[in-house]
């Protein structure tokens, strides 16, 4: 609620201070004494447009602040922080507008500079009013469908509703992300079938372009090769003079020697014919690979393998011993769209089935909606003809549209009026302003005050054109809903007055040269004097203050709810 506004150098409001407590605090005064410069400042500190014209005479600047003590659980507290606005202690809140003569408009929360319009999203969580200035609130169409709802006390269905919602949504994620999958892999299916074929063809494998390599290198050093293993084998193997005939030589005369003496000669003989079988290994290999060589044509073969080995690399941009990594994931991707139309099928079908579960749930929501709009309705209608709004019309319309998909369902939920006869209903924000419309919101906020999410309501006006029985209905009402949330109203009606349980007296005196608003808290024997001369006018009479008393005494009473 609002606990305290102090306003500086507004029109005639020089310097201004008050406190206010739970729940109908009224303001009485004279017309023109400043009690529409009460609202205009407190529309100051909550955001609204800001106007030069307001700043007092002869002075540079204007301010206003005001001190909200709120709940820990108030929204606007997450608002806050969200904007890294200090708000630990989640008590009270203080709000503050500065206008300077040329035309610059300053923000606070709690001492910290902010935007004019993120001071006035603050404002529309705290205050609402309504009468001849800023409204918002129930005027706003947006809101209606939350109001309902709370109203119907239908949380346990919108939760259903809004998590149906979220599992449909993600269903339709994963669908379209199916779709994009999809559409990819068919446009690149001709080229995936192509470079398979083209690449099981070439049949390539790991290691290959090395051994390829190493052999052409073979091939073309061949006649030099051979030449040198040739040779080799010559001198090894040569009847007359090959190291391997001599070598038999030199075995046998060893041989021969050790018969003579075989203890020295034993080593000798057993090393030379180890020698004998060592070049016996050689000369078999060199008479190997003369012909492991081949014939040299198969050099174009290797070389036409090379070049198709390193074209496929180049256009499938890998290196040739990845070409069967590559044609691997050629196979893999083909095969995921093969499977992908399958996949396919079974996230429409999910998505279908989460889009009919979301459905049920929101019809299910509609239904009970209806339900709470005809009692709303029924209520509201109730309300009317002690306000003088007997031939007015009040009804919820929902309009529902399966194609309009949202968290809170398939619904659009106004508050639809019609003030005269013969005429349709139309939204609530676009009947006629002024004491009407004021008192056409008291009768629905009455029926909401248990749904209310604004701690503070403001009314003006609201007793423009009626009286008697009629004001006093509206202040019983203002009194009803003052149980439930802070509320403050700016009236000419005693009737209503006297509902009071904070009452103010604005009055314009002079200072100096100048003209001030003052505002007085009432003693219970001033206010009985006040409302006195709501009814009497300048001269009070004895009349007039035995009426007051009574109106008091009957304000004071027990109600009926």
């Amino acid at each position: 609620m609002l606990s305290s506004l102090s306003i500086r150098n507004v029109v005639l409001i020089d310097e201004l201070d008050l406190n206010f407590g739970k729940g109908l605090c009224v303001f009485t005064g004279e017309t023109g004494a400043g009690k529409s410069v009460l609202l205009d400042s407190l529309s100051l500190v909550l955001g609204a447009r800001a106007d030069t014209g307001l700043i007092r005479h002869d002075e540079t600047q204007l301010s206003v602040g005001a001190v909200f003590t709120l709940n820990p659980t108030h929204p606007v507290w997450d608002l806050l922080a969200e904007q890294g606005i200090d708000c630990a202690e989640k008590e009270e809140l203080f709000l503050r507008r500065v206008v300077t003569q040329d035309g610059k408009s300053k923000a606070f929360i709690n001492h910290e500079p902010v935007s004019v319009s993120f001071l006035k999203t603050v404002g529309e969580l705290l205050v609402e009013i309504h009468g001849q200035f800023a409204t918002h609130g129930l005027l706003n169409p947006a809101t209606h469908i939350g109001v309902l709802d709370t109203y119907g006390r239908l949380d346990a269905l919108k939760t259903r509703v809004m998590t149906a919602f979220q599992s449909y949504r993600t269903a339709q994620k994963n669908l379209k992300e199916a779709e994009t999958q999809l559409a990819d892999a068919e446009n690149q299916e001709a080229y995936l079938r192509e470079s398979i074929d083209d690449l099981e063809k070439l049949n390539p494998h790991a290691g290959e372009e090395e051994t390829l390599t190493q052999r052409r290198t073979q091939l073309m050093n061949s006649e030099k090769i051979m030449t040198c293993v040739n040779t080799a084998y010559t001198l090894l193997t040569a009847e007359e003079n090959g190291v391997m005939t001599q070598l038999a030589s030199v075995y046998r005369q060893v041989e021969k020697a050790g018969t003579y003496l075989p203890e020295s000669f034993d080593s000798l003989i057993k090393s030379v014919d180890e020698a004998q079988a060592v070049l016996a290994d050689v000369s078999g290999e060199l008479e190997n690979i003369g012909e492991s060589f081949g014939d040299v044509s198969e050099l174009e073969s290797i070389d036409n393998r090379l070049f198709a080995l390193r074209d496929a690399s180049r256009r499938y941009h890998v290196g040739i011993d990845e070409l069967p990594a590559r044609l691997s994931a050629f196979q893999e991707q083909l095969s995921t769209l093969e499977k992908g139309e399958e996949y396919l099928r079974a996230c429409r079908q999910k998505t279908d089935e989460a889009r009919q579960k979301y459905l049920s749930e929101a019809h299910l929501l509609s239904d009970n909606r209806r339900q709470v709009a005809k009692k709303l309705d029924k209520s509201v209608m109730k309300e009317l003809p002690t306000l003088k709004l007997g031939k007015a019309v009040f009804q919820t319309q929902i309009v529902s549209d399966d194609h309009q998909e949202s968290p809170t369902g398939i619904d659009t939920v106004t508050f639809m009026v019609a003030t005269n006869p013969g005429v349709p209903p139309a939204p609530l924000h676009k009947i006629a302003s002024g004491g009407e419309l004021a008192r056409f919101m008291l009768a629905l906020k009455v029926n909401l005050a248990q749904a209310e999410t604004t701690d503070t309501l403001v009314f003006d006006e609201l007793d423009s054109g009626v009286g008697g029985a009629t004001a006093s209905a509206v202040g019983e009402r203002l009194a009803r809903l003052a149980e439930h949330c802070q509320v403050m109203v700016v009236t000419h009606s005693p009737q209503v007055a006297v509902y009071g349980s904070m009452h103010w007296t604005v009055s314009k005196q002079t200072k100096g040269l100048q003209a001030v608003t003052q505002v007085k808290q009432l003693t219970q024997a001033e206010r009985l004097a006040e409302i006195a001369r709501m009814m009497s006018g300048e001269e009070t009479t004895q009349t007039a203050h035995i009426m007051a008393r009574e109106l008091l005494e009957n304000a004071q009473k027990p109600r009926l709810l």
